[in-house]
């Protein structure tokens, strides 16, 4: 087998990967996208690189013109002292009505974003991974929630095999 095929093979199974879900989590099923669009507050998260240090930490979702979901992330960085912004877009992996979506910040190369916890009365609240058990996000739709939400998340956290030492709590009390 020639080397740039192996290599071509291989890079396919690493970012097919990336798009996968966890072993043993559902994506929420009758998820509706519209009801989903609008501002979510991160409530508590696994800190990674890519959102270390940051506070105040929000992402938008709308609709863009070719059905894909526009992905606006935005944090206080208290090290730098001011505000960061990140834009992607999402697509559905599988159909509109499984919550297991895959998102890129930079070109070709996607992540998966699964929700496998929502409130599905009202939308107000979204538990989401990645394609593995490093990834957690307690999203809400308002910048505090209380003991019970908190307590619910944790609960169905650790249902789903994650292990909630590395859990942090973001700070939503800085105002623009």
């Amino acid at each position: 087998m020639p080397i740039k095929t192996a290599i071509a093979g291989a890079l396919g199974l690493m970012l097919a990967g990336c798009t996968g879900v966890p072993d043993n989590i559902e994506p929420v099923q009758g998820f509706d996208a519209d009801r989903y669009l609008g501002t979510w507050y991160e409530i508590a998260r696994y800190d990674h690189s890519f959102e270390e240090g940051l506070e105040n930490v929000t992402a938008e979702y709308s609709l863009n013109d070719d059905g894909s979901i526009k992905v606006i992330n935005r944090g206080y960085s208290t090290e730098e002292g001011e505000w960061q912004e990140a834009e992607g877009t999402a697509k559905f992996v599988e159909d509109e009505e499984t919550a297991h979506l895959k998102v890129s910040f930079f070109g070709p190369f996607y992540a998966s974003y699964v929700v496998f916890g929502l409130d599905r009365e009202n939308y107000q609240y979204s538990y989401v991974t990645g394609y593995d058990r490093d990834y957690l996000w307690f999203l809400s739709r308002t910048p505090t929630v209380s003991d019970e939400a908190m307590d619910e998340f944790r609960e169905a956290a650790r249902a789903n095999g994650f292990d909630l030492d590395g859990l942090i709590i973001v700070d939503q009390d800085r105002n623009e």
